[in-house]
C-alpha cells in the first residue's frame, strides 16, 4: 500500500479509505507500522484537532442481565464471579458523578445491564440525570439497551446529550455473539438515538473471534450509521463466558485497527474502552498516536481500569490538551 497516495487521499482530498483500501491496510507490515500510525495521527489532526475526550461510566446496575452475550460476565446464563447489585439510587449515582468530575472528566455515562429499561428503572434512571446535571457540570450519557421511541425523546428531554449502544459486531458475525436479540435492534434503537436528537455513541469489541475482514465490516456498518463517537473495545476474556478461552488481541495488531478505524472514520471521535489495558499494555500512548482521541478513565463495568492519574500523566507527557464535547481546551 502506498502510504503517499493514502495522504493525498485523505489529507488534501478531504476523503476516506474504502473497503478495498482497508484490506489491503491489515496485510501492512509491521516493521512500518509508525508509517501507518503517523498517517492516522496526521487524519486525527486535521479532521478533530489536538486534544483527548474523557469519559467516565457507571454500572448503575450489574449481573442479571437476560440476554446471552457471549462476552459479558452479567448475563445470567453465564456464572461469572462479578458483584451484582440492583438499580443504584439517584444519590448514589451523583456521588460517583462527583468523583469522575474529580478525575478530569467531562462526560459520565450511566449504564444498566438489561435488555431494555422497564418503567420502575426508566423513572429512576432520569432522576438520577436530573440530580447530576444539578450538581455537576458533566454532560449526562445513558447506556440503557434497547429503547423504544418514547424512551429515547424522554431521555433526550432530560438532558441525556450522548447515548450509547454499540453494535458489538458486524452483522455477519452478530449471530456468533448474542441470540437473545438480532443486529437489527441493536440498529434500530441507534437510528431512534438520532431521531431524538441525541449524539450517537455506537462501535463494537474487537477480538471477539471474528476474521479481520469482519473486523473491517464492522467498522463500515458503524460508519454508515454515523455515530459521534465511535468506542474501540478489545476483548478482556471473562471467567465461565463461551469467550473465556479466547486470547487478548496482540499489541501491534491492536494499533494498526485503531490506525485503520481513524482512516475509514476521519472525522469521528474514536474512543479508547474497555480492555484497553490488557491489550495495549505499553502501548496505550501509542494508541492515541494511532488515531484515538478518546478514552474511558476509571474502572468499567465489571473491571478495574488504570488509575485516572496514571491515564492523565500519559496524556500529559504527549503535550495532547483534554477537550469537552464544545471542543474548548481544559
Amino acid at each position: 500500500m502506498d502510504i503517499k497516495y493514502l495522504e493525498d487521499k485523505l489529507l488534501k482530498n478531504d476523503g476516506s479509505i474504502n473497503f478495498e483500501e482497508a484490506m489491503e491496510l491489515t496485510n501492512f507490515p509491521k516493521n512500518r507500522i509508525l508509517e501507518l500510525t503517523s498517517l492516522a495521527r496526521k487524519v486525527t489532526l486535521k479532521y478533530k484537532g489536538d486534544g483527548v475526550f474523557l469519559r467516565s461510566i457507571i454500572s448503575a446496575k450489574t449481573g442479571d442481565c437476560s440476554e446471552d452475550c457471549s462476552f459479558c460476565s452479567q448475563s445470567v446464563h453465564y456464572s461469572s464471579p462479578i458483584s451484582k447489585h440492583s438499580l443504584l439510587d439517584p444519590n448514589e449515582v451523583l456521588q460517583a458523578a462527583l468523583q469522575s468530575e474529580k478525575m478530569g472528566a467531562f462526560d459520565f455515562c450511566i449504564v444498566i445491564a438489561v435488555k431494555g429499561p422497564n418503567k420502575k428503572q426508566f423513572e429512576k434512571v432520569i432522576e438520577s440525570i436530573e440530580i447530576v446535571k444539578k450538581n455537576t457540570k458533566l454532560e449526562v450519557g445513558c447506556s440503557l439497551g434497547s429503547l423504544t421511541e418514547e424512551q429515547a425523546f424522554a431521555l433526550a428531554k432530560a438532558g441525556v446529550w450522548r447515548y450509547n449502544h454499540n453494535i458489538e459486531s458486524c452483522r455477519e458475525f452478530f449471530p456468533n455473539v448474542c441470540t437473545t436479540h438480532t443486529y437489527d435492534e441493536r440498529v434500530t434503537t441507534a437510528k431512534l438515538v438520532k431521531k431524538a436528537g441525541m449524539e450517537l455513541c455506537c462501535g463494537g469489541i474487537i477480538g471477539l473471534g471474528e476474521s479481520v475482514e469482519q473486523r473491517i465490516q464492522l467498522a463500515f456498518e458503524i460508519k454508515d450509521l454515523d455515530p459521534h463517537t465511535v468506542p474501540m473495545n478489545f476483548l478482556n476474556p471473562r471467567p465461565n463466558t463461551p469467550l473465556a478461552h479466547m486470547k487478548p488481541v496482540p499489541s501491534l495488531e491492536a494499533i494498526k485497527t485503531i490506525a485503520i478505524f481513524r482512516l475509514i472514520m476521519p472525522e469521528k471521535v474514536l474512543m479508547s474502552g474497555g480492555g484497553r489495558e490488557i491489550t495495549l499494555r505499553d502501548l496505550q500512548s501509542m494508541g492515541i498516536m494511532a488515531g484515538s482521541n478518546g478514552m474511558i478513565i476509571g474502572n468499567y463495568l465489571t473491571t478495574v481500569g488504570r488509575a485516572p492519574e496514571e491515564d492523565l500523566k500519559m496524556i500529559e507527557d504527549l503535550q495532547i490538551p483534554i477537550r469537552d464535547r464544545y471542543d474548548t481546551i481544559k
